[in-house]
C-alpha cells in the first residue's frame, strides 16, 4: 500500500545507520545494519531520563520508539490509512507506582515481557526511591548474598536491572490516581499518564509517636532513621534511646552502639517481637539496656533548648520518670501508603490494600498490589520482591486476555546513531535555553603548598572536605553550597548526583562542598548537623537563613520531597542569590 509523506513540523528523517538529514525525508532509501528496516519519518523529543523518544510512520503503522545508549524500544500499533492525531495521548500498558524490592522486581519482569512499564519511583515523606531498604545497613537474609549486602546497594542493583530491560523510571511523586474508569489515569508532579493496568507498590511510611514536643525536636534529637542520623557528631559518645520491640527497633539499637556510649531500648510490651537472631544480639550486647512495659510519654529539654531526656511511664506500676538521653529514635513500625486509593479500591481497617488470597489482584480489575502496601504480616524484602513478580506476571496475563497488550520489542543497534540524535537534541535544547549567566569574577590566587597537598584549587566548582570549606568560607566570592553526608546514608546516594547536576548548571557562579560527617566531625558539630543529608548555603561568611531554605533544605522531610524530584528549590535559591 502506497503512503504519502505527512507534514510533520520540526520532523526528522532517519535511516538506521545513515546520516540524519531533515531535508531528504521523501527520498532516503532503506538502509540496514545486520537487518533491513524501512526509512523512519519521526517526530522526536527528549525524556526526563535524557533518552530520545519519537513517533514514526512506517508503512502505515504508527510506531513509538525509545532510544538510549544501546537499545531501541519499538512499539507497533494496528495499521491505519490515516495518520493518528499527534495530540492523542498514548495509553501505556502498565504503570508501576513505587519502588523498593516490590516495585523494581515488577519493573524487571514487566520490562522483560516487553510491556515497557512506566515506573514512578516516588518519594515518601522523609524517604527516597528504593523504599525502606534505603535506610537499612546490612541485609543478611536476601538470597544470593552470602556475605550480606547493604540496603542501598541492593536497591541500586535492582534499579539498574529494571533500567537495563527498558523500564521508564521517573523520580516523581504521584499526586492523583483515578481507577474509576478505564484506561486509568495516573498524575505525577510533572506528567499525566493513561494506562491499561496498574501495580501499586507504594510501601509504607515510618510511624510517629505524636509526642507533645515531637515536632519541636524532629531532626533536632528525634529521628525515624538511625542509619541516616546516628553518625552525627552530636550523638557520638552520648546516651541514646530507641522506641520499639521489632526487627526495625533492634537493628537501630545495634547500629547506634557504633557511635553511642549506651543505648536504651524502650519496649511497650513485656517481650520483644523481633526475630530470634535479633533478640539474641540485643540481649547479649552490654551496651544496650532493655526496658519492658515502658511507654514513651514525651521528651524534655535543657536550658539551651536541646533535647536532654525522655519522659517514660512504667505500664505495670504507673511510675513516671525521666531517662537522660541526647537522642530518641523511632522503630515502631509503618503505615501503608494507600491514601491515594481510598474510596476507589478496597482497603482493610488499617489501610492495607486487600488482594485476593494467593494473587496480586485488588477489588478493581486491572489494578494489582505488591509489597508492604498489601502485606501487614510478613513485610520482608524477599516477600515484597516475590509479590512484585506475581503482580507483573498477572498484568501480562490480564493485558493478553483482554486484547490490550502492545509489545515493545528490544532491538540492539549501533551507538553512532544515538550519538548523532543526542547531539541534535542537545543543539535544539541549547537554542531554547536561557542565556548564559554572568560568571562571578574572582581574583586569581597562587596555590599554597598546603593547597597542593590537600588537592584544593579555588577555581574549581566542586570540592570535598573541611579544608576546602574553610578556604572557600574565607576566600570565595561565590555562593557556597554545602552538602553533609554519611557513608551509610541511603538518601545521600540519591541526593548527591541530582544536586551535582543542579550545581553544574551554575558552574563558575557557585562553589559546592561535600562534607562527610564521620570524616569531618568537627565541622559537622560546629554546623549543628544532626542528620543527613543536609544542605546549607553560605555567602560572604554568613549562613543564608531565608525561610525558603529553612523550609526546603533544613527541614529534612520536605528536603526529600521538594529538592530531589525536581531540584527546583536549589534552582530557586541559586537564581535568587545570583541575580
Amino acid at each position: 500500500m502506497a503512503t504519502t509523506t505527512p507534514k510533520i513540523t520540526n520532523g526528522l528523517a532517519l535511516g538506521i545507520g545513515s546520516t540524519v538529514n531533515s531535508h531528504r525525508a521523501a527520498s532516503m532509501a532503506t538502509s540496514s545494519l545486520s537487518y533491513a528496516l524501512p526509512t523512519f519519518l519521526l517526530k522526536g523529543w527528549l525524556s526526563r531520563r535524557r533518552a530520545v523518544r519519537f513517533d514514526s510512520l512506517v508503512g502505515g503503522r504508527l510506531t513509538r520508539h525509545r532510544v538510549n545508549s544501546s537499545v531501541v524500544r519499538v512499539r507497533a500499533t494496528a495499521a491505519s490509512e490515516e495518520q493518528p492525531s499527534s495530540s492523542a495521548p498514548a495509553v501505556e500498558n502498565l504503570v508501576i507506582i513505587g519502588s523498593g524490592p516490590a516495585g523494581y522486581t515488577a519493573a524487571i519482569y514487566a520490562a522483560r515481557a516487553n510491556l515497557k512499564p512506566v515506573v514512578f519511583e516516588g518519594y515518601q515523606v522523609g524517604g527516597v526511591p528504593g523504599g525502606q531498604l534505603m535506610t537499612t545497613t546490612e541485609v543478611e537474609n536476601f538470597p544470593g548474598f552470602p556475605d550480606g549486602i547493604t540496603g542501598p546497594d541492593l536497591m541500586d542493583r535492582m534499579r539498574r536491572q529494571a533500567d537495563r530491560w527498558g523500564a521508564e523510571l521517573f523520580q516523581e511523586d504521584v499526586e492523583l490516581i483515578d481507577v474509576k474508569d478505564s484506561p486509568f489515569t495516573v498524575q505525577s508532579s510533572e506528567r499525566k499518564v493513561k494506562c491499561h493496568s496498574l501495580i501499586v507498590a507504594t510501601g509504607a511510611t515510618a510511624k510517629r509517636l505524636n509526642l507533645p514536643r515531637e515536632d519541636e525536636f524532629w531532626s533536632r534529637g528525634i529521628s525515624a532513621c538511625a542509619i541516616c542520623d546516628g553518625a552525627s557528631p552530636l550523638f557520638k559518645g552520648q546516651v541514646l534511646a530507641v522506641v520499639g520491640g521489632g526487627d526495625t527497633a533492634t537493628e537501630e539499637a545495634l547500629y547506634l552502639t557504633k557511635y553511642a556510649r549506651h543505648v536504651h531500648l524502650l519496649i511497650r510490651r513485656d517481650q520483644l517481637r523481633a526475630s530470634k537472631a535479633m533478640q539474641d544480639r540485643v540481649q547479649n550486647n552490654p551496651n544496650i539496656t532493655l526496658h519492658f512495659n515502658t511507654e514513651t510519654v514525651d521528651v524534655v529539654s535543657n536550658t539551651k533548648g536541646q533535647l536532654s531526656g525522655i519522659l517514660l511511664k512504667k505500664l505495670d506500676t504507673g511510675e513516671e520518670f525521666v531517662l537522660e538521653a541526647k537522642g530518641l529514635f523511632y522503630g515502631i513500625g509503618h503505615s501503608p501508603n494507600s491514601q491515594l486509593l481510598e474510596g476507589q479500591v478496597d482497603l482493610d481497617s488499617t489501610g492495607y490494600l486487600l488482594v485476593e488470597e494467593g494473587t496480586a489482584k485488588t477489588s478493581v480489575e486491572g489494578v494489582f498490589a505488591a509489597g508492604d502496601v498489601q502485606d501487614h504480616e510478613w513485610r520482608q524484602a524477599i516477600t515484597a520482591a516475590g509479590s512484585g513478580c506475581i503482580a507483573a506476571l498477572s498484568v501480562e496475563r490480564y493485558l493478553t486476555s483482554n486484547n490490550l497488550l502492545i509489545e515493545f520489542h528490544q532491538i540492539e543497534t549501533k551507538l553512532p546513531v544515538f550519538a548523532h540524535l543526542s547531539k541534535m537534541q542537545n543543539a535544539s535544547i541549547d537554542q531554547h535555553s536561557p542565556k548564559e549567566k554572568p560568571k562571578t569574577e574572582e581574583p586569581k590566587k597562587e596555590l599554597t603548598d598546603r593547597d597542593v597537598h590537600e588537592g584544593f584549587d579555588i577555581s574549581l566548582t566542586k570540592h570535598k572536605g573541611q579544608y576546602a570549606l574553610r578556604k572557600l568560607y574565607h576566600e570565595s566570592p561565590r555562593l557556597i553550597c554545602v552538602l553533609y553526608t554519611a557513608p551509610t546514608c541511603g538518601p545521600c546516594r540519591t541526593l548527591k548526583p541530582i544536586l551535582s547536576k543542579v550545581i553544574d548548571e551554575f558552574d563558575q557562579n557557585v562553589h559546592f562542598v561535600e562534607i562527610d560527617i564521620e570524616e569531618d566531625q568537627e565541622i559537622a558539630e560546629a554546623a549543628g548537623i544532626m542528620g543527613t543529608p543536609c544542605v546549607q548555603f553560605f555567602k560572604n561568611k554568613e549562613m543564608l537563613r531565608l525561610s525558603l531554605i529553612l523550609v526546603y533544605i533544613q527541614g529534612k522531610p520536605i528536603l526529600y520531597h521538594g529538592l530531589i524530584p525536581h531540584a527546583y528549590t536549589t534552582h530557586l535559591i541559586l537564581d535568587f542569590w545570583l541575580h
